[in-house]
């Protein structure tokens, strides 16, 4: 029996292609990009096809990506640059973000605040950040010394819920504004959007959606490990905390990694053919639909961890379902989904094997035991309708079983 992978917001398959650019990296092109000889030249031209790629799908300009080694580094880098941490002015500064936000976020906003000010932006049903909460933030802290980032996610790595990010960015304009016309001279604002779970899976376009750095995720739409990006907005300058080297414009020292660069363009490249074929998302948004209208019916109590309805800040990934079944542990659940080879998890990977609930569940208002017993399942384009059937199958035995063993209290 094969295994069915419903954990593709933890990782995606890498494509074929990516695999084959890859092994050809490795095993023709493996000379050092930054060195001057033709070999090494020739590794450069392709790294920057790569980037040109990158760039394209996301609406940005070559020279504005910046290659890091995924996204929890992209993420730091953008929070450790706008807001000098661990420099003299770090206490001046002002993080405004969320609950909601993944751990490469939250836990480096917890950081800083105890150094600098970290706002905590209340969430609404579903887990949706109001843009007026954003506006009314930097309207208590305009009088800041220092510089203000405002970092949010594009979508949730566990919920799949679609932040506003275009009126989030609205809002900081007008602040801007408002900032240029009382306090000449103020400190800058700047819009960070982690679009790890985004890029990839809807359209894109940094300069439509307003924001300054953006980061994104190579293996998360079928591209290599160990690679990333940190889209830089032209005309701001980020700080290198990565020394060593000259490498991606003096903006992040070290050698590159050519073969994950390389593939990430030809992951971004497919993700591009992806994104133009609407029949297509369609199809895997009703089959998201479908598993979990049967999972709802077949297992009674369960239910989605999602915004009331469609509307203004309630739309979700075609992808992503997060569904609780109260009064059992998910890791138990998640054990016996394995058993029968049916792969999810608990919410972010990088999470696994803790037995606390998700702390964005619990920010978003989902109650303690439906927290505990929450289970993420995430789609891809690869995803067949007999997978999911599989799964429908297993989900209402796991659940019966768990049930007459672990009695709900």
């Amino acid at each position: 029996m094969d295994t069915v992978y419903l954990d593709n917001n933890a990782t995606t398959k890498p494509a074929d292609e990516v695999v084959e650019a890859v092994r050809q990296v490795q095993a023709e092109l493996w000379a050092n990009p930054s060195s001057v000889h033709r070999f090494g030249q020739l590794a450069r031209h392709k790294l920057e096809l790569a980037r040109a790629s990158v760039a394209a799908l996301i609406g940005a300009q070559p020279r504005q990506i910046v290659f890091t080694s995924g996204g929890t580094e992209s993420n730091n880098l953008a929070i450790q640059d706008v807001l000098g941490s661990g420099g003299q002015d770090a206490s001046d500064g002002v993080l405004i973000t969320s609950r909601v936000e993944h751990s490469a976020v939250r836990e480096p906003a917890e950081e800083f605040g105890k150094v600098g000010t970290t706002v905590w932006l209340p969430v609404g049903a579903g887990g949706v950040i109001d843009p007026q909460a954003v506006a009314d933030a930097l309207e208590q802290h305009a009088d800041a010394p220092g510089p203000i980032l405002v970092s949010v996610q594009w979508a949730n790595n566990e919920t799949g819920v679609i932040q506003q990010v275009r009126q989030i960015a609205q809002a900081i304009d007008d602040a801007r504004q408002r900032s240029a016309d009382r306090r000449p001279g103020r400190a800058r604002v700047t819009l960070h959007v982690d679009a790890c779970q985004a890029v990839g899976k809807l359209p894109v376009d940094v300069l439509a959606a307003g924001v300054d750095l953006l980061t994104l995720s190579s293996h998360k739409l079928h591209g290599p490990k160990g690679v990333g990006a940190l889209y830089v907005r032209g005309g701001l300058r980020i700080r290198r905390q990565m020394h060593g080297g000259p490498q991606e414009l003096q903006r992040r020292g070290g050698t590159e990694n050519t073969a994950g660069i390389i593939g990430l363009g030809v992951a971004a490249e497919l993700a591009q053919e992806f994104l133009a074929d609407r029949a297509r998302i369609e199809r895997l948004t009703a089959l998201r639909d479908h598993f979990e209208q049967s999972v709802l019916q077949a297992v009674p109590g369960s239910l989605v961890n999602a915004p009331p309805g469609p509307g203004a800040g309630g739309e979700r990934l075609w992808n992503t379902s997060n569904v609780a079944f109260p009064g059992l542990e998910s890791e138990a659940i998640l054990m016996g989904l394995s058993e029968n080879r049916v792969c999810a998890s608990a919410g972010a990977a990088c999470s696994s094997g803790s037995l606390d609930p998700s702390p964005v569940l619990l920010a978003m208002g989902v109650p303690e035991p439906a927290a505990h017993g929450s289970v993420r399942f995430s789609l891809s384009r690869l995803t067949q309708a007999d997978e999911i059937d599989r799964a429908v199958e297993v989900i209402p035995l796991v659940v019966r079983r768990l049930e007459r063993v672990m009695p709900n209290p």
